[in-house]
Parts: C-alpha cells; structure tokens; sequence
C-alpha cells in the first residue's frame, strides 16, 4: 500500500459524493415509463418502490445501478493503492451522496445498495455474509425495510470476526441506514410497514 496522494484522495471523496448523488430510480423509471418513485409508497428512490410500480426487471436494474456507484469509487481507490481508511471514506462519501446528492435538493434515499456496492468492493466476505442475512428475511416477510436493517445491524459485528479492519465503515454504515429508516422502524414497531 503506497502512501495516500492527498489530492487524488480529496478528487475520490469528492467524485464518490457526486457518484452517489446520481438517483438512478429516476432515470431507470423515465426508461420504463414508469410513475416517479418519490411519488410512490415510502416516497423513497430506490430499487424497492420501483419494484412496487414496474417489477423486477427495473428494480433489478435499479439495484445494480446504485450498488455500482458504491463500488466503482472504492475499486478506485483500491487500485490506486490507498489505504483501507481512504477507501472507507471514500464509500461513505458514495452512500452519503445518495442520501444527501447534491442534484436532487439534498433528498436521497436510503443508502443499502450503494453501501452494498462499496462493501463488496471493500469487505466482499463481510457483506456477502450480510446480504445472506437479508435474502431469507425478505423471503419470509417480504418487508425490505426489516431485511435491510437486520442486515446492517449485523455489519459490524460480522466485520469484527472476519475483516476488523473495516469494523469502523461499517460502524458509521450501521448508524447512518438505521437512522435513515426511522420511520420505517416506527411502522414496523406498529405493524404498518408495507411489505412487496
């Protein structure tokens, strides 16, 4: 691992801030002719309400879309040879895009897959435990917002076991998606979350 240059890594944060930003629900909706999906269920613009307007295949693009722009900016700085640090932060600088994305007015989404993307990037064994996780609890229940946060909850301790070293990443991870899905926790504590 060579030292950090200290302007590609402020061009990397910044690139994945920007990366994140893209809400590629939008466009994905746009192509299939689909209704808005801030206009739709949890006003959330993710693989989740697009599924609810259009079904799997633009959910499925979707999902794949906004887990590549985790990705691409992790693998980045990875093949630059930053350090694990440099590209944890740039991975929270590509979910943190799309939560807060600077072309949207500051209203993103959720997060998960965006930080699905940079996990595998970052911590591929980790997050493929996680995502292990997540598929028979939205098999069972069919409620994403239960299999996203069981999943993310469970980030840092698998982390901790398997790669410590990015315990920190998903740490932060951890506290910035279930604090996303407040309300989701509130309707599930009442019964009312929406499942698929």
């Amino acid at each position: 691992m060579i030292p950090s240059d200290p302007v590609l890594t402020v061009l990397l944060y910044a690139a994945a801030y920007m990366a994140g930003s893209v809400l590629f629900a939008l466009p994905v909706c746009r192509l299939w002719k689909l209704p808005d999906p801030r206009t739709q269920g949890s006003g959330n613009p993710g693989a989740t309400n697009v599924y609810r307007t259009g079904g799997w295949p633009p959910a499925l693009m979707t999902l794949a879309l906004d887990a590549a722009k985790g990705w691409l900016p992790v693998w980045l700085a990875h093949a630059a040879g930053l350090s694990v640090m440099v590209q944890a932060i740039v991975a929270l600088c590509a979910v943190t895009g799309h939560m807060i994305p600077v072309f949207y007015r500051f209203q993103g989404g959720k997060g998960v897959a965006t930080a699905l993307g940079a996990g595998l990037a970052l911590a591929p064994v980790t997050t493929l435990v996680m995502a292990a996780i997540w598929t028979p609890v939205i098999w069972r229940w069919r409620i994403s917002a239960l299999a996203s946060l069981l999943a993310i909850i469970s980030g840092p301790l698998i982390s901790a076991f398997i790669e410590p070293e990015t315990l920190p990443l998903f740490g932060l991870l951890a506290i910035l998606i279930v604090v996303r899905h407040r309300n989701n926790l509130i309707r599930l504590t009442q019964g009312r979350e929406a499942g698929l």
